[in-house]
């Protein structure tokens, strides 16, 4: 695994870029899980960013920090998929909010795995990224 596969496996928030059948752009700050060059983040089929990937099969995000030196980032794009089966949601829904919460049986993390109904895959990855 080279630094920025490090860099992206170990940051907490991904900024997801969509956009709907118009080419209007939306973009949300997203917890995520970056799995064998591949990017996972939970959802519910009720939002724009899930109706959008549905609808384009596209998606692009940024990872990054620092506001003075060490300043880094990870931009990447790549085919996105809305993922609804029924066992790979929950076990991948799992997955990620671990990575959020000490517990799955926290009351957040019930909430939002009982809200997550599908996950979005962003991948293969075309990546850019920067260090200054």
């Amino acid at each position: 695994m080279d630094r920025f596969d490090e860099f992206l496996a170990n940051q907490k928030v991904l900024r997801l870029a969509t956009v709907d059948e118009g080419g209007v752009p939306h973009v949300v700050p997203v917890w995520y899980l970056y799995r064998d060059s591949m990017v996972y983040i939970g959802t519910n089929t009720r939002t724009a960013k899930a109706r959008n990937v549905l609808s384009t099969g596209r998606a692009a995000f940024c990872v990054d920090e620092g506001v003075r030196a060490p300043i880094r980032g990870v931009m990447g794009r790549g085919r996105a998929t809305l993922v609804t089966e029924a066992g790979f949601v929950e076990e991948m829904a799992r997955a990620i909010l671990l990575r959020y919460f000490d517990s799955i049986d926290e009351d957040a993390a019930q909430e939002l795995l009982e809200e997550t109904d599908c996950i979005i895959q962003v991948g293969p990855l075309t990546l850019t990224h920067w260090e200054y």
